[in-house]
């Protein structure tokens, strides 16, 4: 392991505070931004000032970002987590090469088949550390270009438990190949950062591609986001981005910084519009998150003869204040702390009313109607 990998290995791993590394400020253009804005500001984000590794570059950059602490390989189709694999590569004398089996050798799997995004002249995701790992040449040749799934009875199975076999993931029967459990979450990290990072180019150019352009198809992307949901981020992936962005490419993937932003992008949560819980933020700067681009809250029923609920569409509310026309506040309610809250205005008279919604970062008011009875 080169002299920098092992002084960031220390700082990773004997200092818990500086454990993300994420630089200040690095996500801020993408905060307060939903669907394909969101997605769009991420894009910019790993994109701009990106440092292109050679495809030959990628041996030596392996010693850094893909060594066990024993400064063996860690390829992930051979290992076994917590257990013993039944062989382990030594960096340089293992490279492949010829190989005749499993165990002879190392290469440089390309975690999306460069096949599926126009080949070696694709640059420069074809040498996108993100995507490319130190893997077993045998079982390399044994996946080929064949999409990641879940298999139901396997026709090959590695030493470790990775094997290929027909899908049973729901809309895809064709054979697949499953990497074992430890290193699912990891996968579907990739893949995630490589729709966003990509996603102006075409990754679906063959039929086995998990990609139609740049989207994941249907039925790959709720598989990915249950893999990433089972197999969260690792202290592996979390130095591994750390050594990516100080020491190569110079971006990062937001989705081993930010996990939540899976959610977002691919899951329950699109279309909100994301304030991260995983990086500070000035919440000072609210025009600079975009708060006020668009009504944060709202209130149903309006006109109200009974009661009125208030719902914040992205942040918990903390406190209410009614005022009347005239300006006099009459109500007001603390410590609320939830997205929904019901108000009982049986009491009030008929009119026009101004109802203050305060969240830790934006005060809004909207004005409601108390009809006559």
């Amino acid at each position: 392991m080169k002299r920098s990998a092992i002084f960031l290995f220390y700082i990773l791993f004997c200092g818990g505070m500086l454990s993300a590394q994420i630089p200040n400020g690095y996500y801020d253009a993408a905060i307060g931004k939903s669907g394909g804005a969101l997605r769009a500001a991420l894009h910019s984000i790993i994109t701009t000032n990106y440092h292109p590794i050679s495809y030959n570059g990628l041996w030596s950059a392996f010693e850094e970002t893909d060594a066990k602490s024993n400064e063996i390989v860690w390829d992930i189709y051979s290992d076994v987590p917590g257990g013993t694999p039944s062989y382990e590569f030594t960096f340089n004398i293992d490279k492949c090469g010829n190989y005749s089996g499993e165990g002879d050798c190392y290469n440089r799997e390309h975690s999306i088949p460069n096949s599926w995004f126009g080949g070696v002249e694709s640059s420069p995701m074809y040498s996108d550390l993100f995507h490319l790992y130190p893997t077993d040449g045998w079982v390399n040749n044994k996946r080929g270009n064949l999409p990641y799934g879940e298999v139901g009875s396997a026709n090959w199975i590695s030493t470790n438990g990775s094997k290929t076999g027909s899908c049973t993931v729901s809309g895809y029967s064709n054979t697949v190949f499953e990497p074992i459990d430890a290193y699912k979450g990891d996968l579907a990290r990739s893949y995630f950062y490589m729709t966003v990072r990509y996603s102006d180019q075409n990754l679906g150019q063959t039929s086995e591609s998990m990609f139609q352009g740049a989207n994941l198809k249907a039925w790959a992307q709720p598989m990915f986001v249950n893999w990433h949901e089972n197999d969260p981020v690792s202290d592996k992936e979390i130095s591994r981005n750390n050594v990516i962005y100080y020491n190569f490419q110079n971006n990062r993937n937001p989705f081993i910084d930010c996990p939540e932003l899976v959610d977002f992008l691919f899951g329950e949560r699109v279309g909100e519009a994301w304030y991260p819980s995983c990086v500070d933020w000035d919440s000072t700067a609210i025009e600079e998150y975009h708060l006020a681009d668009y009504q944060q809250s709202m209130i149903y029923p309006n006109p109200a003869s009974n009661h009125i609920e208030v719902k914040s569409n992205y942040l918990p509310i903390q406190k209410i204040e009614i005022y009347d026309v005239a300006g006099k506040r009459i109500h007001a309610i603390d410590n609320i702390e939830g997205k929904l809250f019901r108000i009982d205005v049986n009491d009030y008279k008929s009119g026009c009313y101004f109802i203050k919604i305060i969240t830790r970062n934006t005060t809004e008011t909207i004005k409601f109607i108390k009809k006559t009875e």
